[in-house]
């Protein structure tokens, strides 16, 4: 027998070396500053050379890892410390935005220059857009000029699409706003960004981001009206946005008075307290009768279930709107304003295909209560309608304007003869 002991088996295997690359490099933003301000310092203020040799850069350095550090530079000139100053201790360079000429046609060069480098490399694309977000929290930090450049250059990259209306949040800081820096940096801002664009785009930028009704938060709380936006933007030059707010805060205005107007009509509210509110709203909106009587129209119209029978739909439009016929002979004192009335009849009417026999019985129903007169039904008829219907609208009503001329010029010989 054998009573040498048994070897037990062993783990044995290579050992592995770990490679470089998988080992974590250090975070260094100062030696990645020293190489891009080395190779800007080279190139000069030479634009076009500048864009070719950051294309070229990212190949060799980590733009991913250090993209603060690369636009810190390309905008200020170095690393940037917490509040927007430059650390004296670190290398900076005259090739950025703020030591560039403080003029459009520089600042449309620049955004070539963040335009082209962030199309090379599309994952830069959210580091720049927080760069910018913190660049204007650090407002306060730089000079008048390094804000105005920041601003025509902000306007331009908004402009081309490079940035979002989003980074405009940053300008909402209390600080900010309450110094007056936020309104006079949104002036240079909407300048630039016009002056590539125009209104219209400006406004569909705003929209898709739900800022086109907060541009008065430029302002604090106690200047936050529409008179003091538009006579300071309308005073720097930039009337076309001043208009554009004035109506934003109108249709805001004219929404709010539509979904009180509905809450009011479902809880049954009495007609004397519906006008009141109505008439106090137009005044201090400033909201035209004619407009006011399309949005009572339409909240009336929107407070029933319709019968989708055709036959039936008339009658219960009628018991419906000889209830509400007070509150719309309100809304039509002038002749306007039953033209605009006529016109949304028959635009409903047209729009909802049960109500295409109901037209004349309702123009009928609204002479009858005072809603409507003479005047304006035979304007529409003669030429003031829509195309919408016209046809069908015009043999129905034919019979009644026909009443209505011999009425009229009975009238009048009456009153000659009464001469």
């Amino acid at each position: 027998m054998n009573n040498q002991k048994q070897q037990k088996p062993t783990l044995s295997g290579q050992r592995f070396k770990t490679r470089k690359r998988d080992e974590k490099e250090r975070f260094d933003p100062t030696q990645f500053q020293d190489c891009i301000i080395q190779g800007l310092t080279e190139t000069g203020t030479d634009l076009e050379a500048v864009a070719k040799f950051l294309d070229a850069s990212g190949a060799k350095l980590d733009y991913r890892r250090y993209a603060e550090t690369l636009f810190d530079i390309l905008v200020a000139g170095g690393m940037l410390a917490p509040g927007g100053t430059l650390a004296d201790d670190m290398m900076r360079t005259d090739v950025c935005v703020f030591a560039a000429q403080e003029d459009l046609e520089t600042m449309q060069a620049f955004a070539q220059v963040f335009n082209k480098l962030i199309r090379r490399y599309k994952y830069l694309e959210k580091g720049f857009e927080d760069e910018v977000k913190k660049l204007l929290l650090f407002l306060k930090g730089f000079s008048e000029s390094e804000r105005n450049k920041l601003a025509m250059l902000t306007g331009v990259l908004l402009a081309n699409g490079t940035l979002n209306a989003s980074i405009l949040n940053s300008l909402y800081n209390e600080n900010l706003v309450k110094e007056g820096v936020s309104a006079a940096f949104a002036v240079k801002l909407f300048k630039s960004w016009i002056n590539e664009k125009d209104i219209n785009a400006v406004a569909a930028s705003l929209r898709k981001v739900s800022m086109d009704n907060r541009l008065m938060e430029l302002f604090p709380a106690n200047k936050q009206s529409v008179e003091h936006f538009t006579k300071y933007f309308t005073e720097a030059g930039l009337k076309e946005l001043s208009e554009y707010v004035r109506n934003q805060q109108t249709i805001g205005a004219r929404k709010e008075l539509q979904k009180e107007l509905q809450e009011q009509m479902s809880r049954g509210d009495p007609f004397k307290d519906i006008i009141l509110y109505v008439k106090e709203e137009m005044k201090k909106n400033n909201i035209p009768e004619p407009v006011v009587i399309g949005i009572v129209w339409s909240s009336v119209m929107s407070t029933v279930e319709w019968n989708k029978k055709e036959e039936l739909v008339a009658e219960q439009a009628i018991k419906h709107l000889k209830q509400y016929s007070p509150l719309l002979a309100a809304f039509t004192t002038q002749g306007q304003s039953e033209l605009t009335l006529l016109l949304k009849i028959q635009e409903y009417c047209y729009d909802n295909i049960h109500f295409m026999k109901a037209f004349q019985k309702i123009v009928v129903l609204f002479y009858k209560a005072e809603v409507l007169s003479e005047e304006p039904i035979l304007k529409w008829y003669k030429d003031a309608h829509v195309a919408k219907g016209k046809s069908v609208f015009l043999e129905q009503m034919k019979k009644f304007v026909e009443w209505l001329k011999n009425a009229e010029e009975e009238s009048e010989s009456e009153g000659e003869e009464g001469d």
